[in-house]
């Protein structure tokens, strides 16, 4: 058998639920050993924009009611070779060669929780992008298709990155919670000195996807530009209260959400309870809805949990952990910076620690990728409910 390279360049790509385009992270892992983690380096990181009429088109399929089978299986082998194009650039831009790629590929579908269908309860999820057209473009194997095997456990499949958060954010004496906000926004909360196996990791709800699409409705733009219109407007606390009262936010974690609970069909009940607010109210609330959603699943699956030594856990975590696309946001920072400040809780950002908040999800596929090509599982039960560790991907040789 061909001796494994202990270094290796890795290019991780991320398409999110906000189906704004493509991160694309060039990673050079070092090899942990027996059961140690593994080390790693950012060499590059850029941000590719989706053509204005493939975001349409992955928008329009995420969670369809109906859809074209054609133009699924178009959009796959399409979506895998604009990952190329977008891995391509990126080493062309800082002059390196990934080794292996791990490409999460875009979400259409996610439902972690098992459903009856045709006379069966299935849990179901669907990333698409051709890995073999990734492998065969970009000269590398490709890991894609990382969910499932966690599904197959017994898992959600969601969320992964918390196996970089603890890599990365583990400390022995500081109890930190690691917040991601992109399209969901997910949380990992790390006990001072704790194990892997001990993390609370869930999504806590919408992150910038209702936020985008009520910008997108009332004003024609993709997002609120740096909160820039939320800050303008006020929040409708009535609505706000109403909708933190729903299901998903008092469910128990393990869970994960996507837009079978935050897209279309949300947004439209959201606008309609707003009434004839002021537009800018509108999306003053859906920022707050993010913020708020955050420091509630805090006050409930986390901090209100029992420590080891008996003392509310809420003891054990001094800081926050800000990445993703919603640190880009000034409002949305503000009004959780407010939430974490009754809490106890200082917010600072993955930047601090050189990985940048833009670039946090395409690395931690990177290192997924890199487990996986050592036959190495990656999954933290405890985070995604699984009832063992999985080895997560398929491979697609070059």
């Amino acid at each position: 058998m061909k001796k494994q390279k202990e270094d290796m360049i890795v290019a991780g790509v991320m398409s999110g639920t906000s189906a704004d385009g493509i991160n694309v992270a060039l990673v050079r892992i070092r090899s942990g050993h027996a059961r140690m983690y593994p080390k790693f380096e950012l060499l590059g990181h850029a941000e590719h924009s989706y053509p204005k009429k493939v975001r349409a088109a992955v928008l329009a399929a995420m969670n369809a009611t109906r859809a074209s089978v054609a133009d699924l299986a178009r959009l796959n082998f399409l979506l895998g070779e604009l990952y190329s194009d977008a891995v391509l650039s990126t080493e062309r831009q800082f002059r390196l060669k990934a080794d292996l790629v791990g490409c999460h590929g875009q979400t259409l579908y996610h439902q972690g929780k098992p459903q009856r269908f045709l006379g069966r309860k299935v849990a179901a999820t669907w990333q698409t992008g051709e890995g073999a057209i990734i492998a065969a473009r970009v000269g590398a194997p490709v890991i894609s298709d990382f969910r499932p095997a966690d599904m197959a456990a017994g898992g959600h499949g969601a969320p992964l990155v918390p196996f970089l958060d603890y890599i990365l954010f583990r400390d022995a004496r500081l109890g930190r919670i690691v917040q991601n906000i992109g399209g969901i926004a997910n949380l990992t909360a790390i006990a001072a000195g704790g194990a892997a196996t001990d993390l609370i990791a869930l999504d806590t709800g919408p992150g910038n996807m209702v936020i985008d699409a009520v910008t997108q409705k009332l004003f024609g733009h993709p997002f609120d530009r740096n909160g820039r219109i939320a800050a303008s407007g006020k929040i409708l606390d009535r609505v706000l209260n109403e909708i933190l009262r729903r299901d998903f936010f008092r469910k128990k974690p393990p869970k994960s959400a996507g837009r079978e609970e935050f897209g279309r069909e949300f947004v439209t009940e959201f606008v309609r309870r707003c009434g004839r607010s002021a537009k800018s109210d509108l999306v003053a609330t859906a920022t707050a809805l993010t913020a708020r959603s955050i420091a509630d699943a805090l006050r409930r699956f986390v901090l209100a949990i029992p420590g080891p030594t008996g003392k509310l856990a809420k003891e054990n975590f001094q800081e926050m952990i800000l990445s993703g696309g919603g640190a880009k946001n000034s409002t949305l920072v503000a009004m959780l910076t407010g939430e974490l400040a009754a809490l106890g809780l200082r917010l600072r950002f993955s930047d601090e620690f050189g990985l940048p908040s833009a670039a946090k999800e395409a690395v931690a596929f990177a290192v997924l990728a890199h487990e996986t090509w050592h036959n190495r599982t990656s999954n933290i039960p405890s985070a995604t409910g699984a009832n063992r560790p999985a080895v997560l991907g398929k491979i697609s040789y070059c």
